[in-house]
């Protein structure tokens, strides 16, 4: 089966037309398709036409969130809810083209793990774009992972890639980064993309400033994720080393082991005392990479960084597999009677 994960935030005109195009590729192609949307707590009428399709079309799934909680975390409940050994990502938006779904399944039966899209002609703002660069360029630099569009909503993965890798922040964008660091095989392929014709870009400037504090979250995970002590240990060892001739060179001056002329350089009593903040302050990260060692095995454990209020259909069709979080708003949705119209919830 392939699962095609859709998430959403206030996409309500453009649902239909997903869901037809889906259905022509699906058709055209033979493939056995579960289409899953993940409302992220829109607040127009997105929710009540997922409602519809689900009635319209057993291969139509929903989940809705309480309120918006992000990208990755409406990606990390479809994934939780997904059921197929390949699966699809992509915008509700219609720039990304499903028609464009065969390419990227047509590279994981190449023996690849993840298959990003590249909007190599990208039909938005300028501005986007430029950022989108830069931010790209960044990130290959970084993390040596050569996709030239880790933004791409537009992605297929192998069921054994979703299970592995956790999502949370605005990392969405950099599941290639978090994949390629666990093992997996990662590229990407040309994909055609669209104007937008409804709505507008939710893409800003904060999204811009929590993408490279992600980047810079992803770049210590890949790098010292398991081994924290590697770099705070470190880190405070080398304080502690710079206090200590500090200390020492207090102490020889005191001792008028040095020459006059250097004690007379830098005053003794501030260094003293800098001296002894750097042993400290370098014990102190010492402990912190011991903390951060001892909290790895809990890593995962958690809750899901997000609420579900409701998922159509609401029977047993849906996986166990989805997670506590999941499957227990899914089943408290049985025993609640639906409300007509659904509620819209406040982001």
């Amino acid at each position: 089966m392939l699962s095609v994960v859709i998430p959403l935030y206030n996409e309500e005109p453009s649902l239909e037309k997903l869901h037809q195009e889906l259905v022509e590729v699906s058709s055209a192609q033979g493939y056995s398709m579960e289409i899953i949307f993940v409302d992220d707590g829109s607040t127009d009428g997105s929710w009540q036409v997922i409602r519809r399709l689900a009635e319209q079309d057993s291969r139509v799934r929903g989940i809705r969130f309480r309120r918006n909680f992000g990208k990755a975390a409406a990606l990390d409940a479809g994934f939780a809810a997904a059921q197929g050994e390949h699966i699809i990502t992509l915008d509700a938006d219609l720039q990304d083209d499903p028609h464009e779904i065969p390419k990227l399944l047509a590279k994981l039966e190449e023996g690849f793990d993840l298959v990003s899209g590249w909007k190599q002609h990208r039909q938005d703002p300028w501005g986007k774009v430029i950022g989108s660069r830069i931010f790209n360029y960044v990130v290959r630099r970084l993390t040596g992972v050569r996709l030239h569009d880790h933004n791409c909503g537009m992605k297929a993965y192998r069921r054994e890639v979703v299970r592995e890798v956790r999502l949370y922040g605005e990392m969405h964008r950099l599941v290639p980064v978090l994949a390629a660091a666990r093992g997996f095989r990662v590229t990407e392929v040309p994909v055609h993309h669209r104007p937008r014709q409804f709505g507008r870009s939710k893409y800003g400037p904060t999204r811009a400033v929590k993408g490279v504090l992600d980047l810079l979250t992803v770049k210590f995970l890949t790098t010292y994720g398991f081994r924290p002590q590697h770099l705070l240990g470190v880190t405070g060892l080398l304080m502690m080393l710079l206090g200590l001739v500090v200390l020492v060179y207090c102490l020889g001056s005191w001792a008028s082991w040095w020459p006059t002329w250097l004690v007379a350089r830098f005053p003794l009593q501030p260094l003293a005392v800098g001296g002894v903040g750097l042993l400290v302050l370098g014990g102190q990260w010492i402990a912190l990479g011991l903390v951060a060692e001892g909290m790895i095995p809990l890593y995962g454990a958690g809750p899901k960084p997000y609420t579900v209020a409701e998922c159509v259909p609401s029977d047993a069709s849906w996986p166990m597999s989805a997670g506590p979080s999941l499957t227990a708003d899914a089943s408290a949705a049985q025993t609640m009677p639906s409300p007509k119209p659904a509620p819209k919830t406040e982001p």
